[in-house]
């Protein structure tokens, strides 16, 4: 009987023992997907318009041909020699009356072969009729570096509080500064990755668009931004995650030596451009001077990107080798 009572009380205790056992493993586990999470910065604009050009035809006065009556000399049979000098309009006794119709016809026929030409040509260079390109080259550059390099990430965030982004000397300023940031610190590169691909406009746009979404998708939020003008940020003591489970930076956290920071470079360039695939340090740099070297007219949209961007976030080699298994050792 006893035995029978101890059984049943111990029955009725499982069921909040067990229910607690959940609400822990799902607290803990939310917490271990929370520490797992990153912060992240962010400087862009621009667009994939096309350039707005002004065209204006060239200004050419046009005279029509003279229709004067030439009297010529001439007696006897055969062929007036008159006849193939350089005149605009020739009659001889009327019978070459339909000399003018001939002339105009042939005239406009070659104006038309000359534009097709043109038009054609234009075409295969990816060239308009108005001048502007009908491709653009979306390229992007990342770049895994060794946490040591701390100047950098002050140097991004400067970047990000000052840069105007609204404009394409401001875009292109960004860029400039981002790729002289990284030259600054070459003993920090440790992994690379490239790609560049010269599509169609509308095709370009769509995949920048993909690139940069797929890079923000690794960040938990994006603790600095600054985009098309627009400002924001966000401070350590703000909780990341909204439930039971916030990622925390604490202030003494220390950068172990495994640690990383992670640059991504993403820009839509008028017309063709490549960057080399880089397998070694020389190669990287070669590519980080490419992209600072592109012009303000061929910027059409860029995207900088960085994470940890948070003081005292970590990236392990573990979340590298997770979140950019494309990167390469260099």
């Amino acid at each position: 009987m006893a035995y029978q009572r101890a059984l049943s009380m111990l029955k009725s205790l499982m069921k909040p023992l067990v229910a607690i056992a959940l609400v822990v493993a799902i607290v803990f586990g939310h917490a271990d997907g929370a520490l797992a999470a990153s912060s992240g910065g962010r400087i862009g604009g621009g667009s994939f318009r096309a350039p707005s050009r002004s065209y204006s035809a060239p200004s050419r006065s046009y005279r029509a041909p003279s229709t004067r009556v030439y009297s010529v000399p001439y007696s006897g049979g055969g062929i007036n020699p008159f006849f193939f000098m350089p005149m605009p309009f020739v009659t001889v006794g009327g019978g070459f009356g339909g000399l003018f119709t001939i002339l105009m016809v042939m005239a406009v026929a070659g104006f038309l072969v000359q534009t097709l030409r043109r038009v054609t040509s234009d075409s295969e260079s990816g060239e308009g009729i108005l001048g502007g390109s009908s491709q653009a080259t979306v390229a992007q550059l990342q770049i895994g570096l060794l946490a040591g390099a701390r100047t950098l990430k002050a140097d991004l965030d400067r970047i990000a509080m000052t840069a105007n982004t609204n404009s394409s000397a401001g875009l292109t300023k960004v860029l400039q500064e981002t790729t002289l940031a990284l030259l600054r610190h070459p003993e920090y590169w440790a992994y690379a990755y490239t790609e560049s691909q010269t599509i169609g406009l509308v095709a370009a746009e769509t995949q920048f668009n993909r690139l940069a979404l797929a890079e923000r998708s690794r960040f938990t939020q994006e603790t600095l931004s600054n985009v098309g003008g627009q400002q924001s940020s966000w401070s350590a003591s703000t909780p990341v995650l909204t439930g039971v489970a916030n990622r925390a930076f604490p202030e003494d956290a220390t950068h172990a030596a495994g640690d990383y920071i992670v640059v991504t470079i993403l820009v839509g360039v008028q017309g063709k451009f490549s960057l080399p695939k880089v397998t070694n340090a020389e190669e990287l740099r070669q590519a980080v001077n490419q992209l600072g070297a592109i012009a303000a007219d061929q910027l059409m949209a860029l995207e900088v990107l960085w994470t940890p961007q948070a003081a005292n976030d970590t990236l392990s080699a573990d979340d590298l080798l997770t979140e950019y298994p494309h990167l390469r050792l260099i």
